[in-house]
């Protein structure tokens, strides 16, 4: 299987690091300063809205319901029509409306790796054991001006995440962070306007963008609830596809 190369920005707010400190004291670090283990894991699901804007003046209407362990639904609206990616714990679908597609489809391998990236409810450093993966603290580094630490996640399926985590003055506020970007596809962006949300810090705005304009797409996220009523049939494959989907895993 071919890696995928997937770059991450973590937050931390402690004030220095020793390079002889191990990956696991620093996720400990890590996961305390986006506000500790108990906090994180009584968030059950979340549901987000935001706006996205891209160049040109160019916007749109996104959304995000996510439930524990890994459920997850995205969507994008424009113009009256909402695209829709999902995954149910085991199978991921999509509907695609924008290429003139609007009935469920299976997602194949290569769509399915950033959904279950952000399908991973709290992230690819916590319990990473469990889940399978390896962490490599590979020492200091420098991105966009920002002292980071590098972070060498190999998942399960063998893709491997680059993750930095960074600096920042204040567990309660945080300035925008370094880069986020994806060898896939080729673009840049970052994480920032960070808020505690049930005591946990989240972003509210994430950029993206090519190489030379890395702000050129922004997503701003308008309200965040967590621990709300959310059906899992949302997430559920739709009926049209489950006959396809059974054949597919036989």
């Amino acid at each position: 299987m071919r890696h995928t190369l997937i770059v991450l920005i973590a937050v931390c707010c402690f004030a220095a690091f020793s390079f002889s400190q191990t990956a696991d004291e620093l996720i400990a670090k890590n996961i305390q300063a986006r506000g500790g283990m108990e906090k994180m894991k009584a968030i059950k699901n979340f549901r987000m809205t935001g706006r996205f804007e891209g160049g040109g003046g160019f916007t749109a209407s996104v959304g995000q319901e996510s439930a524990r362990p890994n459920l997850i639904r995205q969507t994008f609206t424009l113009q009256g029509m909402t695209a829709i990616q999902a995954y149910d714990g085991a199978t991921g679908w999509q509907i695609q409306p924008f290429g003139g597609k609007k009935d469920p489809e299976l997602m194949g391998e290569d769509d399915m790796r950033d959904l279950l990236l952000a399908a991973d409810f709290d992230g690819p450093l916590v319990d990473y054991k469990e889940k399978g993966s390896t962490v490599e603290y590979l020492g200091h580094d420098v991105v966009d001006g920002d002292d980071a630490l590098r972070l060498k996640v190999t998942l399960k399926n063998g893709d491997i995440i680059y993750d930095y985590l960074i600096r920042i003055p204040s567990s309660r506020s945080a300035r925008k962070s370094s880069s986020l970007s994806g060898a896939l596809c080729g673009s840049r962006g970052g994480f920032g306007s960070y808020k505690p949300v049930a005591g946990v810090m989240c972003p509210f705005s994430i950029s993206s963008g090519s190489k030379n304009h890395p702000d050129a797409q922004t997503s701003t996220v308008q309200k965040m609830e967590v621990n709300v009523t959310i059906d899992n049939a949302d997430f559920a494959l739709p009926a049209s596809l489950k006959t396809g989907a059974a054949a597919d895993k036989k």
